[in-house]
Protein backbone atom coordinates (compact mmCIF):
# COMPACT_ATOMS: atom_id res chain seq x y z
CA UNK A 1 0.00 0.00 0.00
CA UNK A 2 1.42 3.06 -0.87
CA UNK A 3 0.95 6.75 1.06
CA UNK A 4 -1.76 7.89 -1.44
CA UNK A 5 -4.11 4.66 -1.06
CA UNK A 6 -3.82 5.09 2.80
CA UNK A 7 -5.19 8.70 2.67
CA UNK A 8 -7.68 7.61 0.62
CA UNK A 9 -9.03 5.05 2.81
CA UNK A 10 -8.76 6.93 6.26
CA UNK A 11 -10.54 10.31 4.85
CA UNK A 12 -13.86 8.74 5.17
CA UNK A 13 -13.47 8.31 8.77
CA UNK A 14 -13.43 10.90 11.28
CA UNK A 15 -10.25 12.82 12.47
CA UNK A 16 -10.38 11.79 15.88
CA UNK A 17 -11.02 8.18 15.02
CA UNK A 18 -8.46 6.15 16.98
CA UNK A 19 -6.50 3.90 14.67
CA UNK A 20 -4.74 0.46 15.24
CA UNK A 21 -2.08 -1.88 13.71
CA UNK A 22 -3.44 -5.32 14.36
CA UNK A 23 -0.80 -8.35 13.42
CA UNK A 24 -2.35 -11.36 11.97
CA UNK A 25 -0.50 -14.65 12.57
CA UNK A 26 -0.97 -18.39 11.63
CA UNK A 27 -0.80 -20.44 15.76
CA UNK A 28 0.61 -23.33 14.69
CA UNK A 29 0.10 -25.88 11.68
CA UNK A 30 -3.85 -25.47 12.12
CA UNK A 31 -6.47 -23.15 10.66
CA UNK A 32 -6.21 -20.69 13.89
CA UNK A 33 -4.76 -17.25 14.03
CA UNK A 34 -3.97 -14.88 16.49
CA UNK A 35 -4.45 -11.30 16.16
CA UNK A 36 -2.31 -8.87 18.08
CA UNK A 37 -3.50 -5.16 18.69
CA UNK A 38 -1.73 -2.50 18.95
CA UNK A 39 -1.85 1.59 18.82
CA UNK A 40 0.38 3.48 16.29
CA UNK A 41 2.99 5.02 17.65
CA UNK A 42 4.79 6.87 15.05
CA UNK A 43 6.04 6.45 11.24
CA UNK A 44 9.19 5.54 10.64
CA UNK A 45 11.13 6.02 6.92
CA UNK A 46 13.04 2.65 6.58
CA UNK A 47 15.65 1.83 3.63
CA UNK A 48 14.70 -1.14 2.21
CA UNK A 49 18.03 -2.69 0.87
CA UNK A 50 16.53 -5.47 -0.70
CA UNK A 51 14.01 -3.39 -2.94
CA UNK A 52 16.46 -0.72 -3.21
CA UNK A 53 13.76 2.04 -1.93
CA UNK A 54 12.10 3.51 1.28
CA UNK A 55 9.51 2.52 2.58
CA UNK A 56 7.48 4.00 5.74
CA UNK A 57 6.75 1.64 8.84
CA UNK A 58 3.90 2.12 10.81
CA UNK A 59 5.47 1.56 14.56
CA UNK A 60 3.32 0.19 17.52
CA UNK A 61 3.72 -2.50 19.99
CA UNK A 62 4.52 -2.60 23.84
CA UNK A 63 5.46 0.81 25.09
CA UNK A 64 8.67 -0.64 26.23
CA UNK A 65 9.40 -2.48 23.30
CA UNK A 66 8.78 0.32 21.13
CA UNK A 67 10.59 2.37 23.05
CA UNK A 68 13.28 0.04 22.73
CA UNK A 69 13.47 -0.18 19.46
CA UNK A 70 13.46 3.49 18.86
CA UNK A 71 16.04 4.29 21.17
CA UNK A 72 17.93 1.39 19.10
CA UNK A 73 17.58 3.37 15.92
CA UNK A 74 18.67 6.49 16.98
CA UNK A 75 21.99 4.99 18.32
CA UNK A 76 22.83 3.32 14.93
CA UNK A 77 21.63 6.44 13.27
CA UNK A 78 24.06 8.28 15.56
CA UNK A 79 27.11 6.17 14.37
CA UNK A 80 26.34 6.61 10.76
Amino acid sequence: MNVRELIEILKDFPEDQEVELAIVAPVGTDDDIAIDRYPVDGVLPWDDDEEDETVLWLVGGEEGDVEAFLSAIEDEEDEE
